[in-house]
């Protein structure tokens, strides 16, 4: 069965095409980076105009590189949220007007399900039960995926998400757009030890990310003019925290709910050190899939893997804010 997934969350346009929900035929990205580079941050007005614009051909390029016409596909799969409003109107928009056109059934699709299912794409021979560490911009959540269509938060953050705080330190660092994969690379060439900062914690699953931000605002105050070495070590020092931070709960979660199987995904997943700790920490334990760096990031490829099992499987979800069916 053929999928047609459809991703305008953000900053990303993409179209792909992908069989049985885990073979990907096709997956073409549009990234805005260059548009909103002068800004210093995505502006949604031009992001949704761009997806509007880029939408058609990348549509035409994906089909074309997965070898189908409009009548093999079977499924089509957009995302309907988390994102931002007027981007999200733009995929879904037009996913309703090739439903229409096509006679296709159309399935919504929660984009924190899309980075879970990107790991099937990784690891076909994947399946729940597993355990998922599920970081990105917006959100830092640990979850249980038993079967299926049913996801279980049992841990977040009570404010940032590690990749707003990547961001947000990255800007305090004076490092230019796209910050968190500058901070990636200003933090290779730092020592953390020179420049440690806290790790923060809090009772059970939880993250918190805010007062870490703070440690390094007042950190930069009090040094003043930091030169290019300090700054790397202030960058390896607040990514190392935050790692840790993040690898301590998904720690304690193995421990209080075993599972065979264990997902880290979402854009911070491409993180260097992230992926590198995380290996470590799951040991022998459990089965360990991160994506490839192509499918942390936002893409269609993810969303028309949750489209063709979420159609399949009776949505069980999490009440908490942001994994709705």
């Amino acid at each position: 069965m053929l999928t047609l997934g459809i991703e305008t969350s953000c900053d990303e346009t993409s179209v792909a095409v992908v069989e049985d929900g885990r073979k990907t035929l096709s997956n073409v990205i549009h990234s805005q980076v260059q548009l909103h580079a002068g800004f210093g941050g995505v502006v949604p007005e031009l992001a949704a105009r761009d997806h509007l614009e880029r939408l058609p051909g990348l549509l035409e390029l994906a089909l074309e590189r997965a070898g189908a016409r409009p009548s093999d596909i079977e499924l089509i799969a957009a995302t309907r949220g988390p994102g931002l409003a007027g981007c999200l109107l733009v995929g879904t928009g037009i996913a309703e007007g090739l439903s229409a056109a096509w006679s296709v059934p159309l399935t919504g699709v929660n984009h924190l399900w899309g980075h879970m299912y990107s790991a099937m794409l990784a690891v076909p021979d994947l399946e729940p039960p597993l355990l998922g560490l599920v970081v990105s911009g917006a959100h830092s959540d640990l979850v249980r995926m038993p079967e299926h269509g049913r996801f279980e938060v049992i841990g977040r953050t009570r404010d940032d998400a590690a990749g707003e705080a990547f961001d947000k330190a990255a800007r305090m660092l004076g490092l230019g757009y796209p910050v968190g994969p500058a901070l990636d690379r200003l933090a290779r060439t730092g020592d953390a030890r020179r420049q440690r900062l806290p790790r923060p914690s809090l009772p059970g699953l939880e993250y918190s990310f805010s007062g870490l931000k703070t440690a390094l605002l007042y950190r930069l105050r009090d040094l003043g003019d930091a030169d290019e070495q300090t700054r790397a070590d202030l960058g390896a020092a607040f990514e190392e925290s935050v790692v840790e931070s993040l690898l301590e709960k998904l720690d304690a979660a193995l421990t209080q709910v075993p599972s065979k199987e264990v997902v880290v995904a979402g854009g911070v997943a491409a993180n260097t050190l992230l992926r590198r700790r995380a290996a470590e920490v799951v040991g022998d334990r459990a089965r360990l899939t991160m994506p490839p760096l192509e499918l942390c990031t936002d893409n269609a490829a993810m969303i028309a893997a949750a489209g063709h099992f979420g159609a399949r499987h009776p949505a069980t979800v999490d009440p908490s804010l942001g994994w709705g069916g």
